[in-house]
């Protein structure tokens, strides 16, 4: 195994020349600007103190930067992992206190064990088979319920902790009078100047200047009324940490640490495929898992809560011109920079101007376009984002992953269950000039009386084998053909419950006079074919590498009394 596998920076650092790294400074520094006032609201997101978001996009980032397979992925603290990590935590602890952080940080190593354990196994094609479908409801239906937790601190309408999407939504109503105006208007104005500020001036970062206009007009109202700040985040680097590692603490995060994990590495092998689309690069599921899950690990060590890909960044990081993973690293420093420069300036930060910051970030969450596009297009794939969107609204939040990944996975079970089996036969002249199989159904072309040709366009597994029985079922009672071949080049593989059904079937045909027949199948299907028995089972001789060798021999065993009656003549033996 090269060097390079365990220490896959070292392919980049090949890479770096004097023109890259000035790119990867100008994108560096665009994504520390931009994730300065994205920390602090994805770590209130969290229910943590603001700093650990900031925390977390220091360190996280250099290590998946470092140990990944993206070029452009920016990993840090995320909207959608920050409230599982609410969710997940706030059974056990209390929001903001030393034991909720202390149980996000171990919460966070488990979920980094968890994804480094799926890559060292080389699990990373698992992602193929989760429908982004999935990410898209829950993310939808996440923005909502964050959202929903910030029309509080807008409104200043009491609403008691720990209350349910229904509840809070209650209380909200019945306490409509009490709304505080100097507080809604801190939060819509902060919202709207953050929204002028992305349509006019695109370049700049957005939000920050919402935060900036929303802290002015707090200055301007506090003789008026009680306005909470944010408080002043201290002006160090991420101190280190000690996640809690009792075997009690283990067990009754566990669960909710895979919920993490699995989001985080859907989230982040989809992001950093989307951005390779755009920028041709190649990415390896399986590295990805390993940088997710080293830096998680680390994290924790570094009061950083859990982290993934960020769509956001990565995006900007690709579109500043970011030509190496230098940019993530260089973007986490440009913030320790800033963070030691302007932490005192936080202290003037009014929690109604981070409530209108977080509502403009979970709009940005929902992808209405996505949303549409499937509505439109798949009814399979609408039903998952319905469902995945309503179990994130009633429902605990790692539940909701965990049915959205199962109900995609049945779904891609029940299409590959019930794979074509089209009916072929010869078109052309029958000397042999132009002997080619089409479907019967796309031209009626003759087919011979004894022989059935069908082609099985999809792998024959413990999942399939009974839709496939059913279609021999049919030929031989339907039709009394016992002689049945089929074309195996649209087969990947065969699994041993498949190999033993055919078995069954060869063995049943034959004692009708026939038997099972198979052309063309793909030299590893044919070794593990010989691997497990089944060709000894079902006999050498039953498998043919051309069309024309398997017409031949089948041909013979045929009965040559039907032959002398038939008028098809398909076959160039039948002359």
């Amino acid at each position: 195994m090269k060097f390079e596998t365990f220490f896959p920076f070292l392919v980049w650092f090949k890479l770096l020349t004097k023109e890259s790294v000035k790119a990867d400074l100008i994108a560096g520094l665009t994504g520390a600007v931009i994730v300065l006032p994205q920390g602090v609201a994805f770590a209130t997101i969290a229910g943590l103190p603001p700093e650990y978001g900031l925390y977390t996009a220091m360190v996280t980032p250099i290590i998946a930067a470092l140990f990944g397979s993206s070029f452009h992925l920016v990993s840090g603290p995320t909207t959608a992992i920050s409230i599982v990590v609410f969710s997940a935590v706030s059974h056990h602890a209390t929001p903001g206190t030393p034991e909720f952080v202390s149980l996000a940080l171990t919460l966070t190593f488990l979920a980094g064990v968890y994804q480094f354990a799926f890559g060292v196994a080389r699990l990373g094609s698992l992602v193929n088979f989760v429908s982004h479908t999935v990410v898209i409801g829950f993310t939808a239906g996440a923005a909502i319920l964050i959202a929903t937790s910030q029309l509080k601190h807008i409104t200043g309408i009491f609403v008691p902790k720990g209350e349910t999407f229904i509840h809070t939504w209650m209380d909200l109503y019945t306490g409509v009078g009490d709304t505080n105006i100097y507080l809604l208007i801190i939060g819509i104005a902060t919202l709207i100047s953050a929204l002028i500020a992305k349509r006019f001036a695109p370049k700049l970062p957005n939000l920050l200047i919402g935060m900036i206009i929303g802290s002015v007009l707090a200055l301007y109202f506090k003789n008026y009324t009680e306005i909470k700040l944010v408080g002043e985040i201290p002006a160090h680097l991420p101190p280190l940490s000690h996640p809690e590692f009792s075997f009690q603490t283990i067990k009754l995060l566990a669960p909710e640490a895979f919920a993490v994990a699995l989001l985080g590495l859907i989230e982040a092998v989809s992001i950093s495929r989307a951005v390779a689309t755009k920028s041709s690069q190649r990415i390896d599921s399986n590295q990805e898992f390993i940088g997710q899950g080293l830096s998680n690990m680390t994290g924790s060590f570094f009061s950083s809560y859990a982290g993934s890909g960020s769509f956001t960044r990565s995006g900007i990081n690709y579109e500043a011109g970011a030509k190496t993973p230098l940019s993530a690293i260089l973007a986490a420093i440009f913030l320790m920079i800033i963070v030691l420069l302007i932490a005192p300036l936080t202290a003037y930060l009014p929690i109604a101007a981070m409530g209108g910051i977080i509502l403009l970030v979970a709009y940005n969450l929902i992808d209405f376009d996505q949303i549409k596009h499937t509505f439109s297009f798949s009814k399979s794939e609408t039903s998952i984002l319905l469902t995945t969107f309503f179990a994130t609204l009633f429902l605990e939040l790692e539940f909701a992953i965990y049915l959205g990944v199962i109900l995609s996975l049945v779904l891609f079970l029940a299409k590959t269950s019930t794979p074509r089996i089209p009916t072929l036969s010869f078109d052309g002249e029958v000397g042999g000039i132009k002997r080619k199989l089409i479907n019967i159904n796309k031209k009626p072309v003759k087919q011979c009386p004894q022989v059935k040709i069908i082609r099985i366009d999809m792998s024959i597994y413990f999942g399939s084998i009974n839709h496939i029985q059913n279609r021999i079922a049919h030929i031989v009672e339907n039709e009394k053909i016992y002689h049945i071949l089929i074309v195996s080049s649209g087969i990947n593989f065969i699994d041993l419950a498949g190999a033993e059904a055919l078995v069954a079937e060869n063995s049943t045909l034959k004692k009708l006079g026939g038997g099972l027949y198979f052309v063309g199948m793909k030299s590893s299907v044919y070794e593990f074919s010989a691997k497990s028995g089944f060709i000894k089972h079902v006999g050498n001789n039953h498998f043919f590498d051309s069309k024309t060798e398997a017409i031949a021999s089948i041909f013979e065993q045929l009965d040559k009394k039907v032959c002398s009656e038939c008028n098809a003549l398909i076959y160039k033996e039948c002359q």
